[in-house]
């Protein structure tokens, strides 16, 4: 099969900053490719240096060609950030689009697509964020392109629209499109992506199918139980566990034996008042290779370090408050 999208040992430096740091990637013909990372990884400037919208170090080739070479009707390109005029509805928005190519799809076959077949004759400013976001996303479809390049494409969709755009962007796949997007909901980045690609410093430091991704990096599952339990009952269980605050966490427990650990937890005469399984996903995976974790309130800090209640960080690894 081949390859749409190739980069190789691409870097973007600004000024004292560096943007990408030697990312080498290739994307197939129809596939859909994932880029997730924290915010200021790089991933705005990766899709700009692979579309040739700015300059950067290294190989980009897209269509065997130099980026800035290929047929702009061959790209739809949604960016992260696109104001267009809030006095077209979006019937006009998509045509006036669809107007700047020699050949462009129906408008209405394009707003049917995206949702918004009941709302095409709404002034932009008037239709919702999620709407907006819609409409945004008509414009790149209008010219039927071979590679579609989607930057945090369901920013502000409310989740029945952002299941909606999921399907789209899967038919589009299973047509022959290649879709390389970039986002921050795991969920979107393990239903839709063939590969995904996690981004942090500048650097491309894992690239797999979701689901190897997973199986090398997420963990175990994990059954949390919130219980009275004393300590000593982490020593009843042949799965590794541990207690504290009040929540007995027992990992890599297959789904079958759940029984088993709560017949094995009330014969101790401890209770509980809730017990969850969960599996390793994407989001564990994220967590681990960005050296990050999540709190018991939620917070992400980095990985050892606690929250102070005044903003600050304690390293529980260094001592350090930070």
């Amino acid at each position: 099969m081949a390859a749409t999208v190739v980069a190789e040992d691409v870097r973007r430096v600004y000024g004292d900053t560096v943007a990408l740091d030697g990312v080498s990637l290739s994307i197939d013909e129809g596939e859909v490719f994932a880029l997730i990372g924290p915010n200021g990884a790089g991933k705005t400037t990766l899709v700009r240096a692979l579309l040739g919208t700015t300059d950067a170090e290294g190989t980009v080739r897209v269509f065997d060609q130099s980026p800035r070479a290929v047929d702009r009707a061959r790209i739809g390109l949604l960016p992260q950030n696109f104001d267009p005029p809030d006095r077209l509805t979006a019937r006009e928005l998509v045509s006036y689009y669809g107007g700047l190519y020699d050949e462009s799809r129906d408008v209405d076959s394009v707003l049917d697509d995206v949702g918004l077949a009941d709302d095409a004759d709404t002034w932009y400013e008037n239709l919702s964020g999620g709407q907006q976001r819609r409409t945004c996303l008509g414009t790149t479809l209008v010219n039927d392109p071979d590679l579609l390049v989607l930057d945090e494409p369901t920013t502000g969709i409310d989740p029945a629209g952002r299941r909606a755009v999921w399907r789209l962007i899967e038919d589009l796949a299973a047509g022959g499109t290649t879709v390389f997007l970039t986002t921050h909901y795991m969920a979107e980045a393990e239903r839709l992506a063939d590969r995904v690609g996690l981004l942090a410093d500048g650097k491309l430091i894992a690239c797999d199918a979701p689901d190897s991704l997973i199986a090398n990096h997420g963990g175990d599952s994990r059954l949390v139980v919130d219980t009275d339990a004393e300590p000593s009952v982490t020593n009843e269980f042949s799965y590794p566990s541990e207690l504290a605050d009040g929540q007995l966490t027992i990992y890599d427990v297959p789904p079958e034996a759940i029984g088993d650990v709560v017949e094995t937890l009330e014969a101790t005469g401890a209770s509980y008042d809730s017990l969850s399984w969960t599996e390793p996903d994407l989001e564990d995976v994220y967590l681990d290779l960005t050296g990050q974790a999540v709190t018991a309130s939620g917070e992400v800090v980095r990985a050892g370090e606690t929250p102070l209640a005044d903003g600050g960080r304690v390293d529980t690894a260094a001592g350090g408050d930070r």
